[in-house]
């Protein structure tokens, strides 16, 4: 291990909490992150392939910095890929903050708006779901006795409007999965193939309701995987390879692209500086009951669920002849 990742190990930045047990919202994950002081954190902000929420557990306030100068604190979400370029900064001190990573999938029946209307974007949860209402979550977090508590009430909060189910088409909620599974290491031209649309059909719906073309969200997917990996101490040879890139020159464009620095300075600096980095590959995705295809399945093409309206019992998908 470099002395770099030995130092991130011994003297984090985060001390981060994860539920005990499994989550009951689909396409949800979470986290309680708590700094450990006793000076002001103030690190680069890289993106997901997720749409965050930062909620407040007290009245210390996490803050971001966008590119643009402009500063945000309090509750808040990013939007999908927020932070690329790596200029966007995360300020804080003495705070406590449940991370929700969640799905494009379902964003607009949680938030009230769709991932393409928060891209690369950062609004204060205020704004989406009123003052009332980000108030009262706000305050019922910062009373609760424990990190499990913190998490139950947040499953409560988003668990009814996550389950109107997913508020972007079926095809494009299955083809999202497929990316997120493989770890971006899927052809878009596959994607279409398989859907029984056209690449142009695809690229515009996609882009239109999930805020990115196919191409671009199968980038992001594939650089969160391998700037985990460096950040976790591989090797950088060894991540191009495992990632799917051409070669590692390939890699190092795409993190210098993502994130303003180089493999080697994303080696050296966790995502978020944690000691603890299982949490970090978590992208969260929604479960077999939802209609999608098995990730593994190796025995005949993926079939994503059909459209609403569509005989489900022949697993018919617009476009496919029998």
């Amino acid at each position: 291990m470099s002395t770099a990742v030995r130092k991130r190990v011994l003297d984090p930045v985060w001390q981060v909490t994860r539920p005990a047990r499994p989550g009951r919202v689909p396409g949800v994950v979470l986290a309680g992150f708590r700094d450990r002081g006793p000076a002001p954190v103030d690190h680069r902000l890289d993106p997901h392939p997720v749409l965050t929420l930062a909620l407040a557990c007290g009245e210390a306030a996490l803050g971001i910095g966008e590119s643009t100068g402009r500063q945000h604190r309090g509750s808040l979400v990013t939007g999908l890929g927020f932070g690329v370029g790596g200029a966007a900064r995360v300020r804080a001190a003495n705070v406590e903050w449940v991370q929700v990573r969640l799905s494009p999938a379902i964003a607009r029946a949680v938030l009230g708006v769709g991932p393409a209307e928060l891209e690369s974007s950062v609004v204060a949860l205020d704004d989406l779901w009123g003052q009332r209402r980000a108030a009262r979550l706000r305050e019922q977090l910062s009373e609760a006795a424990s990190w499990e508590e913190r998490f139950a009430l947040v499953e409560t909060d988003l668990a009814r409007p996550a389950a109107s189910g997913p508020a972007i088409e079926p095809e494009l909620a299955w083809a999202w999965d497929r990316i997120v599974a493989g770890h971006g290491r899927v052809r878009v031209e596959g994607l279409a193939d398989e859907l029984g649309w056209s690449r142009k059909r695809l690229w515009s719906r996609f882009h239109a309701q999930l805020g990115l073309p196919p191409k671009r969200a199968v980038k992001l997917v594939r650089y969160d995987r391998a700037a985990t990996r460096l950040a976790g101490g591989q090797e950088a040879a060894g991540v191009a390879a495992d990632c799917g890139y051409a070669d590692q020159s390939h890699l190092h464009r795409d993190i210098v692209a993502f994130t303003g620095v180089t493999p080697a300075t994303v080696a050296g600096q966790s995502l978020v500086a944690t000691a603890d980095m299982a949490w970090v590959d978590r992208v969260p995705r929604l479960p077999a009951r939802w209609g999608h295809a098995p990730a593994d399945r190796s025995d005949g093409p993926h079939r994503p669920p059909p459209t609403t309206g569509g005989d489900t019992r022949s697993g018919r998908v617009p476009g496919h002849s029998r």
